[in-house]
């Protein structure tokens, strides 16, 4: 890779080929055991709305974001978690794209995504149009693990079909909310976006 390239992610081409293999959400749930993506298709019909102001935080950004969820479908965070991005992807419109993938379809991007050295899910890599990444993020919420701090008790991963009040769903589902945004706002606000510059893929 020439020294002069002003822009390059060594993973991009990785990156890229971990997205063309992960499914957009719906087929990641018709191809999953039919009990546990009930669970999913659920827990988003649980969600609280999205309200205005939160719609327009995540639209009029005019780029494209690529968001790779890698999930475990019988994961009960994930269970949680997974539609919160589903719904706030749904809202960006064209500016997210959202596909998911299967922690253990791909050994080499679980292992990538390792937190404390441990297989944890779901974890969201958020990337450019061109694969560049952006960040990621994932494992638990903030608000979950003070919540997880005062009670400590119970499975190391949530209970596919334990219930969560709705004021933690709200609390959690913000909290992606300010990531997506967050993950948008760079892109828009980044110079390679602002100067439309060639960008070195590292393939």
């Amino acid at each position: 890779m020439p020294d002069t390239a002003k822009y390059f992610d060594i993973r991009s081409a990785f990156w890229r080929s971990a997205f063309d293999q992960a499914a957009d959400y719906e087929t990641y749930l018709a191809q999953s055991p039919a009990a546990k993506a009930d669970r999913w298709r659920a827990q988003m019909l649980a969600l609280p709305e999205l309200t205005v102001d939160d719609r327009e935080r995540l639209t009029g950004h005019d780029v494209r974001l690529n968001v790779l969820l890698v999930s475990g479908v019988w994961c009960g965070d994930c269970v949680r978690q997974g539609p919160m991005l589903r719904q706030l992807a749904a809202a960006a419109g064209h500016e997210v794209e959202l596909r998911v993938i299967d922690r253990d379809a791909d050994t080499a991007v679980r292992d990538e995504l390792r937190i404390l050295g441990a297989m944890r899910v779901p974890v969201a890599v958020f990337l450019t149009d061109q694969f560049l990444e952006v960040g990621r993020f994932g494992d638990r919420m903030l608000s979950t693990y003070r919540r997880k701090a005062v009670t400590e008790v119970g499975a190391a991963c949530a209970l596919p079909n334990a219930s969560t009040p709705a004021d933690e769903l709200a609390a959690e589902r913000g909290e992606w909310l300010d990531v997506v945004e967050r993950m948008l706002l760079m892109v828009r606000l980044s110079p390679i976006t602002r100067e439309h510059a060639p960008v070195a893929t590292g393939a």
